[in-house]
């Protein structure tokens, strides 16, 4: 590992320099390589130093422990060599962790979509609840957040809502939400105060560039219409609602929340390569049998990945057997503690995988 690890100073250091090389500013695509590749290597090589400056310093009080004869220095070395070593220890499982294969969507910008499931109109409304906790969470986080296309419920709630997340790791602190969310609870309209069990869907999808993805004119069939709301009213006089199908995968796309036909037709392709990329993402995963933290699913109550139970205010997340109390807040957007226990049960199960993997 060290040997790996010296390496990759030396590939960081390379990039360096040629990032301070001022000609390289005039090549906009190499810069862009060459920055990516430079944070791709960023946490490891901090992570590195960091071992390498605490390893010198433990052979240094192991010196002094060994050749000093001055009580006083003895026990500043002691306490040193016993603070130094939870901390190697520390930086070693870090830097296991940094050297795990990283998801290449990771950086990306996200689509987020968010659909009412089962339920009727108690889905619709926990739907935008929800939605509204991410954009709370997603801002909290430093992301910009732009809402692409909403379909609103007869009660205010969210028959399904578009939006786009943008921002450095916006894809990392979001992939795991993928999935169906159960809610249990009273809804106002019960008069008996019986609970209902209702679900929705949601759906993380990183945003792809061209060269991702390609997205032929001749496999596109689009039409337009009048965009209108909740209750079929309409929202303006022009035909500027878009429906776009991509022939080749079936995925259909509809958007009217621009002003304007061209904002719609452009909101819709970005939507709708998205959605191609996640689905030719999850036929190479299905291949190569990579397990997966989430998955969309349907949208049947049976399929949940996460439940919030509000009679004993308790959130369940199902895949890493997890409990989080204080509903209230969570959905006011405190979801930090839940994504990061997600991404901390996935690193472990990577990390074992690798470990099994250097056994056999």
């Amino acid at each position: 590992m060290k040997f790996e690890l010296d390496s990759l100073l030396d590939e960081y250091a390379r990039y360096e320099n040629d990032l301070a090389d001022p000609a390289v500013y005039s090549d906009t695509s190499r810069l862009k390589d060459l920055m990516k590749k430079k944070k791709r290597l960023e946490r490891v090589v901090t992570l590195y130093r960091e071992y390498k400056t605490a390893n010198k310093d433990l052979t240094e009080s192991k010196s002094i422990i060994e050749t000093e004869s001055d009580p006083e220095m003895l026990e500043l070395a002691r306490e040193e060599m016993h603070a130094l070593l939870p901390r190697i220890e520390q930086l070693e499982e870090d830097i296991k962790i940094a050297l795990l294969p990283k998801d290449e969507n990771d950086d990306k910008n996200i689509i987020l979509e968010v659909r009412a499931g089962a339920g009727g109109e108690e889905a619709a409304l926990f739907a935008r609840e929800l939605f509204d906790a991410y954009v709370i969470f997603a801002k909290a986080s430093g992301f910009s957040v732009e809402t692409l296309d909403e379909s609103e419920s007869e009660s205010g709630g969210y028959k399904e809502v578009v939006a786009k997340i943008s921002g450095d790791g916006a894809y990392s602190r979001f992939k795991y939400e993928s999935g169906t969310h159960r809610v249990q609870r009273v809804p106002e309209t019960e008069s008996k105060g019986r609970v209902h069990t209702s679900t929705i869907t949601v759906a993380i999808l990183p945003e792809v560039e061209d060269v991702e993805v390609e997205i032929r004119e001749e496999d596109l069939e689009i039409t337009v219409a009048r965009a209108s709301g909740a209750g079929g009213q309409h929202v303006n006089k022009t035909n500027s609602a878009v429906r776009m199908v991509h022939l080749p995968s079936g995925v259909v796309v509809e958007c009217q929340d621009g002003r304007s036909q061209i904002q719609n037709k452009q909101k819709a392709l970005m939507i709708l390569k998205s959605r191609v990329y996640a689905l030719e993402l999850a036929k190479q995963q299905a291949e190569i049998g990579a397990n997966r933290l989430a998955q969309v699913g349907t949208g049947d109550r049976s399929e949940k990945i996460r439940t919030y139970n509000f009679p004993q205010d308790r959130i369940t997340d199902h895949r890493i057997g997890a409990n989080f109390s204080n509903i209230p807040v969570r959905m006011a957007g405190d979801l930090a503690d839940i994504v990061e226990s997600l991404a901390v049960a996935d690193q472990t199960e990577k990390l074992q995988r690798a470990a099994e993997g250097s056994v056999s």
